[in-house]
């Protein structure tokens, strides 16, 4: 076949182009160019974040092409990133919630807007494939592709791409779901990769999060439970739930203390206990089924509410096809709004929302 491979100049992207070469398929590279400038630099772009200055990982990109004697095309997906992820970012953490941007740039970037910038300069491809470590599977039965964790559960990425469609599963390879990190790295230490050593992205962003928001400075109250006023912040957008250092409050406290809810229209920051955090249940918005079709009853899966949470037995509610209602067995710290709530069944991914 034909095959575009997302590259990004790390050492996943790289190999997965490379399996896919050596399965004899044609393979051509692209990498999307997502920095504007507009954002102020960070001081330091390391490997570890994946927004910033892009010289360097085009510069590397060529050399994994050029190493691969694959073409490689740089796509300028500049303004769609700004329109999807970064105003989307903005306006989450103005009504005191905490996005998870990964989301929204696999969904609508890496798997939408790329791709179809590709299609647009006239590039011809049978299937678009990228260094995820994720699986994709057909059930008969269902007549559905469905998505599905990878071999290597540490790697494992579906938490980020439960909001991919079934024309876009039909459409996708991922070469690395069937392989551990360690076997990535031994391939490309291997074929002596330019990139093997180089580490992970880990981070959207490794600068201060404000220079992205550009927020004016917004004083309002920090207050206990009861109303009582302990402190002033500067802005809701500077705190998460689950956030205990820096809080700003004046004075020592018995115990220590934590943000368990944003009050975003009155601009106040509520604090409590640790045994404040804890959550029985939770309601979600813009839900995705995306390897089953919209479940008309309660179904049992397990959840996760953040990509490093361990997955939670719990029962998935439905409330019309794009609302849930998730009651766990066993009640989950620091549910945040914003955030993404993931629905497994074993190691199909059945959906996901928005945590409301």
């Amino acid at each position: 076949m034909k095959i575009l491979v997302g590259l990004s100049g790390g050492v996943d992207s790289a190999v997965a182009a490379y399996l896919l070469k050596k399965q004899g398929h044609e393979v051509t590279g692209a990498m999307m160019s997502i920095w504007d400038g507009s954002i102020p630099t960070p001081k330091t772009k390391d490997a570890s974040a994946c927004l910033g200055p892009e010289d360097k990982d085009i510069e590397v990109t060529h050399k994994v092409a050029e190493f691969l004697k694959i073409p490689l095309h740089i796509l300028d997906c500049r303004e769609e990133y700004k329109k999807v992820v970064i105003e989307s970012f903005r306006n989450e953490y103005k009504e005191g919630r905490t996005p998870n941007p990964c989301v929204w740039c696999n969904a609508y970037i890496k798997f939408g807007v790329l791709p179809a910038t590709a299609k647009k300069i006239g590039l011809v491809f049978d299937k678009f494939a990228t260094g995820h470590y994720a699986n994709i599977s057909f059930n008969d039965s269902l007549n559905m592709y469905q998505l599905r964790k990878a071999i290597d559960q540490k790697k494992d990425q579906t938490y980020f791409l439960y909001r991919l469609t079934q024309k876009i599963l039909s459409e996708t390879i991922f070469p690395l779901g069937k392989y551990t990190k360690n076997q990535i790295r031994d391939i490309a230490k291997e074929i002596e990769l330019p990139v093997a050593e180089k580490p992970d992205s880990q981070d959207f962003y490794c600068g201060d999060y404000n220079n992205i928001l550009q927020f004016p400075t917004n004083q309002g109250d920090i207050i206990d439970k009861t109303g009582k006023v302990l402190g002033k912040h500067d802005g809701i957008w500077n705190y998460t739930i689950g956030k205990r250092k820096g809080l700003g409050l004046s004075g020592g406290t018995k115990y220590p203390l934590y943000v368990i809810n944003i009050l975003a229209k009155q601009n106040i920051i509520v604090v409590g206990t640790k045994e404040d955090l804890y959550s029985s249940s939770l309601v979600t918005q813009k839900v995705s089924w995306v390897s089953i079709p919209p479940p008309q009853e309660s179904i049992e899966a397990t959840a996760k509410i953040r990509q490093q949470h361990k997955s939670a037995k719990a029962l998935i509610i439905p409330q019309g096809i794009a609302s849930a209602k998730v009651e766990f067995k066993e009640s989950q710290i620091s549910v945040t709004a914003g955030q993404s709530v993931v629905f497994y069944k074993d190691d199909v991914v059945l959906g996901g929302g928005i945590i409301e």
